[in-house]
Formats: C-alpha cells, sequence, structure tokens
C-alpha cells in the first residue's frame, strides 16, 4: 500500500486488554447482557433435546413396538420448540438493542475525542482515516457484539452441552471421539495465525481506500482541471489491489481451514460407526444411543465449522477497536490545565512576550515575536507569504501550544485560560470560508437558539450581505449545499462576516478576509469591517495595504521576525519594510494613485 494512505500495523495493544476494553462498553447494560446469556444458554440446551428425543423414540417406542406415547413425545418436542424460538427470538431482540446502544455511545465518544484534538492531529491525519473509525470500525464492532460474541457463547454452551450428553449416552464412544481433538486444536491455531494477519491489514487498506477516495472525490474540480483522471485512476487501482490480495489471502486460508474441518467431523463419525458399529453388534450399546450419538457428534462440529466466519468477525473487530482505542488514548495536545482560571468575560488587550513556535521540531516560524494590542485597538499584520501572519493568529486561539515565550490576554497567560471559553470570545473571519449545509440562517447563527431570526437580519445588514440575501429566492432559508457550492467566494466570504458579528466577539481576527471579493463588495466589507471594529480588538492579516487607512497599528512580518512596528503614518515615514511593500501595491497594474512619500 502506498506510504502516503499506509497504517501501522505494529502490535499496540494485546487480545485480552482490547477485549477487556470492550466489554467494559456493556457494563451500563449489565443486566440486559445477563438475561440476554441466561436465554441464550436456554436456547443451546433447548436446542439439543432433538437427537435424545430421538433416542427415546428409538429405543423405548420403535423398537419394542409401543406407539401409544409417540403423540405424547412430538408434542413434549414441538413445546420444546416453541420455547425455544421465544427464547432465541427475545435473546437476538435484546443483543441487537445492546449492540445498536453501545454502538451509539463509542461513537459518540469518538466525535466528542476528535473535537478535542489540535490542528496538529489533524494536519498529520487524514479525514479518511477518521471516518473510517467512527463509521466503519465502530460499526465493526457492533458486529461483534450482536454476532461474533454472542454466536462464541452460544458455541461454548453448545459443545459443553453436548460433550456431556455424549459423556452420559456413553463415556467410552466419547473417549474414543476425542482422538481427533488434538489434530481440531492445532489446525485452528494455524489458520487463527495467518487469518488474523491478512484480516489486520485488510482493514488498514479499508482506511487507505477511504482517505484517497475522500481525497479524490473532495478535490475532483482540479483532478479533472489538470487532466489527472488517468494519474489517480492508477493510484486508486493499487490501493485496491492491495485490499483485493489480503482478502484472497484470507479466503486461501479459509479454504484449507473449512475442508480440515470436514475431515475431522468425517473421522469422528467413521470412529462412532466403527466402535459403537461394533459394540451394537456385540449388544454393548442400544441402536437409539448410536444414532443420538451420531446426530450430536455432527452438532458437535457445525460450530467448529462455523468458526471461520466467527473468527474473522472478531479479528476483524479486534483489528477495528485498536485503531479505535488508539484514535481515543491519543492525548490532547493543548489540554486545559488544572487550575484553569474561570470563564470570565475578557476585555480584549492581546500581548505576545518573545514567543517562538515550530510546527516541526526547531523549525521556528515565529521567532522572538513581542508585540501588544490594547483593548478597543486594531492591529494589521503584512508580509510576505510564509512570513508567519496566520500562524500568530493560531497561537493567539490556542490551535497550537508555543513552544517558548508566552501569549497574554488581559494580563493572563492564555495556557491559564479555558480553550473553549476563550475561543468562544473570539471570531475569526478566514479567506477560505467553510459553509455547513442548511440554509443561511443556520450557517450564521451555528445552532445559537438564542439568537433571534429578526436579529441575525440585522446583522446582515450591518456587514452589507443582506442585499444578495434577499436576492435568494427563498431569503434566509435558502439552502447551502455542502461546502457552500451553491455561493460564489464574495458571498460566503460576506455569510462569515456574518457569522462573526454574530457572536458578540471580543477580539475579532480578519485573516486576509477580502481577498475573495470584487471591488465594488470589497467596499461594501470595508464599511462593514470600520463598524465591526469598534468597540472590540481586532486583528487583520492583509493583503491589500490600501485598506489599512483605519487600524491603530501595523505590525510587517519577514521570516518570522517583527521587522516593523507602528501605526501606517510612522512606517511610511521610516521608508522601510511597508514602505516599499505599498509603494509595490500602488505601482501593480489593479492600483491607481501615486507613490507614498
Amino acid at each position: 500500500m502506498s506510504q502516503e494512505y499506509s497504517e501501522n500495523l505494529s502490535d499496540r495493544y494485546k487480545d485480552w486488554t482490547l477485549f477487556k476494553r470492550i466489554v467494559w462498553y456493556l457494563k451500563p447494560y449489565g443486566l440486559l447482557v445477563i438475561v440476554a446469556i441466561v436465554l441464550l444458554f436456554a436456547v443451546s440446551m433447548l436446542n439439543l433435546a432433538g437427537p435424545y428425543f430421538t433416542k427415546i423414540v428409538i429405543d423405548d417406542y420403535i423398537k419394542v413396538s409401543n406407539l401409544e406415547g409417540l403423540d405424547l413425545v412430538a408434542l413434549t418436542y414441538l413445546g420444546v420448540l416453541a420455547v425455544a424460538f421465544v427464547c432465541q427470538f427475545l435473546q437476538t431482540y435484546l443483543m441487537q438493542y445492546i449492540g445498536q446502544n453501545v454502538m451509539y455511545d463509542m461513537r459518540t465518544q469518538v466525535f466528542a475525542h476528535l473535537h478535542k484534538m489540535s490542528f496538529r492531529f489533524f494536519d498529520k491525519n487524514p479525514i479518511g482515516k477518521m471516518v473510517t473509525r467512527v463509521v466503519n470500525d465502530v460499526e465493526v464492532l457492533n458486529e461483534m457484539l450482536t454476532s461474533g460474541l454472542i454466536l462464541i457463547f452460544n458455541d461454548l454452551f453448545t459443545l459443553g452441552g453436548i460433550f456431556f450428553v455424549m459423556l452420559y449416552l456413553d463415556w467410552r464412544l466419547t473417549l474414543a471421539v476425542c482422538i481427533v481433538f488434538p489434530f481440531l486444536y492445532l489446525a485452528t491455531q494455524a489458520y487463527r495465525t495467518r487469518a488474523r494477519d491478512a484480516l489486520r491489514k485488510n482493514r488498514a487498506h479499508i482506511t487507505g481506500l477511504n482517505t484517497f477516495l475522500e481525497e479524490n472525490l473532495s478535490g475532483m474540480a482540479t483532478v479533472q482541471l489538470f487532466h489527472k483522471e488517468k494519474d489517480h485512476y492508477r493510484k486508486f487501482e493499487n490501493i485496491n489491489k492491495d485490499k483485493i490480495r489480503e482478502d484472497l489471502r484470507s479466503l486461501h486460508y479459509n479454504s484449507v481451514y473449512l475442508p480440515s474441518i470436514d475431515l475431522f467431523s468425517a473421522l469422528g463419525v467413521g470412529l462412532v460407526i466403527w466402535y459403537g458399529g461394533g459394540r451394537f453388534v456385540q449388544e454393548e450399546i442400544q441402536l437409539g444411543v448410536l444414532i443420538a450419538f451420531l446426530q450430536y457428534l455432527q452438532k458437535f462440529f457445525e460450530p467448529i465449522r462455523d468458526l471461520a466466519e466467527k473468527f474473522n468477525i472478531i479479528q476483524t473487530a479486534m483489528a477495528s477497536s485498536e485503531r479505535v482505542f488508539e484514535l481515543l488514548d491519543t492525548p490532547e495536545e493543548i489540554p486545559n490545565a488544572k487550575d484553569t482560571a474561570p470563564a470570565a468575560q475578557i476585555q480584549g488587550k492581546v500581548e505576545f512576550d518573545k514567543v517562538w513556535f515550530a510546527y516541526n521540531d526547531d523549525d521556528y516560524v515565529l521567532k522572538n515575536i513581542s508585540f501588544s494590542v490594547n483593548e478597543g485597538e486594531s492591529l494589521a499584520i503584512v508580509g510576505a507569504t510564509g512570513s508567519g501572519k496566520t500562524t500568530i493568529v493560531n497561537a493567539l486561539c490556542r490551535f497550537y501550544d508555543i513552544q517558548k515565550g508566552e501569549v497574554r490576554i488581559d494580563g493572563v497567560s492564555i495556557q491559564q485560560m479555558d480553550k473553549f471559553a476563550l475561543r468562544r470570545q473570539i471570531a475569526m473571519v478566514q479567506q477560505d470560508v467553510f459553509l455547513f449545509s442548511g440554509n443561511i440562517l443556520e450557517n450564521i447563527r451555528l445552532g445559537d437558539r438564542d439568537l433571534a431570526s429578526e436579529e441575525v437580519e440585522s446583522i446582515a445588514q450591518a456587514v452589507n450581505s443582506h442585499h444578495f440575501i434577499n436576492n435568494l429566492p427563498y431569503k434566509f432559508s435558502q439552502d447551502v449545499r455542502e461546502g457552500g457550492n451553491s455561493l460564489s467566494l464574495g458571498q460566503k466570504q460576506l455569510l462569515s462576516f456574518a457569522r462573526a458579528l454574530a457572536v458578540k466577539p471580543r477580539i475579532l481576527i480578519l485573516d486576509e478576509a477580502t481577498s475573495s471579493v470584487d471591488t465594488e463588495t470589497e467596499q461594501h466589507i470595508q464599511q462593514a469591517i470600520r463598524q465591526l471594529i469598534q468597540g472590540r480588538t481586532s486583528i487583520i492579516i492583509a493583503h491589500r495595504l490600501s485598506t489599512l487607512k483605519h487600524v491603530d497599528k501595523i505590525l510587517v512580518m519577514k521570516k518570522g521576525e517583527v521587522v516593523e512596528y507602528g501605526s501606517q503614518q510612522e512606517l511610511l515615514k521610516k521608508k522601510g519594510v511597508y514602505y516599499h511593500l505599498y509603494n509595490l501595491q500602488l505601482e501593480s497594474p489593479s492600483t491607481s494613485g501615486q507613490k507614498a512619500t
């Protein structure tokens, strides 16, 4: 499998450890599980009644030509079958109910845990991999609880019951059959070792398929635009070949194991006929006992024959649980401190004090960054691509933890603040706007039902987004497709302004928020920005320097360092880096005007 989409296939958990953790999810449903197991035991025992009734009918009635009691025996057996049906129905329903609830609990836990993970985690783990964990792997665990695990219990009860009944009927005949058991054990162990490896790799290839498929479908426009359909087809074909190779390997082991079980079953039947038949001829055993013994022996090998399917279910579940628990055991890179400050309303003073930050090891993106923004002030951050502008914002929102220095809000280190409460008081308008499936209204208030429709409309009017919304067929009830693909880039940008204002933030961040709009729309947004930044601290990552006339301070970044800091007039008078950047934009064909002097 391609390294890009590969999984770690090394052993990370022992089977018994995994099993205990899976069973732990059954704890809230302990009483129901006990009832289901009791019903399962009853079903297993009742299903053993058939051969014994056969023995009674042959030896006690047919052999002695006594037909008077046959009706009673038949009715009794019919009653046993009816009770077994009811018990099996109740047991199946209970286990499906338990399994669905366990799956719900686990999937909810995994989803909640993903929301605690840092941006760094998602930088390293593709979305398709996470989708596989939440959907496919949890579904496999449900199948194990409702099918594999229960069938194993059923088989154990059945095997134990059959063995004791056979001992009761004739212990010497039972010992003769035991000759084949060591060979059966060796075959099962050999199958188990090889099949597990194939199943684990198969689950890894499913993750690879989901990851590549999610990436390819998300980037379909780029694939078609650059005519890369054939290249992506070949990549998908290679990943698919890896998966089918493991499927075929697993099929190969099954095709060897299943006939071996049939062989051992035939040997057992042969031993019963040879040894039991000889004893019957010598009148040491009754005919009904011999026939019942043969029927029990067939029932004895049935669960063993089905072991391949059960084993596939359990081992696939073990492989899936290994990946689910690995995700759940991944610690938060940015946990809240134990002495986290209570969630108080922040005022908005921002300080960076000798901050160093690197995404990878010691490759620092921010180097000794220091600046401050007072409450209610606006700060613009400018610089070339890759200079560290967006990284400053990521550090402020604590999407990543810095390696050195300190970031403070109102004099308190953000590492001592509740990160969720902190982010609730910061609003960000990003360059690439993400909209959720739903309607315009839901995308502005993002689940805040306390925000009335009238207030949302007022907010939209404040940021000049009401013009295009009122021109839509259903206005604020207009459906938005996944990712907002039904809207233009400019319209999505205007919606993101409304969304930011709706949370009433104390700190507002604009990350090149006007880069995706035309000049006319930008003029509307600039009017809205002046209203937005009033009374709140604002940090603006700017692309068009001509829009920074109304900001209080400007921070000029270059290769992760602060090279200039001050008001626009101060920086233009210095005739330094900002002065040259400003004049370069004025000289651009898309910009008219005279050079700054």
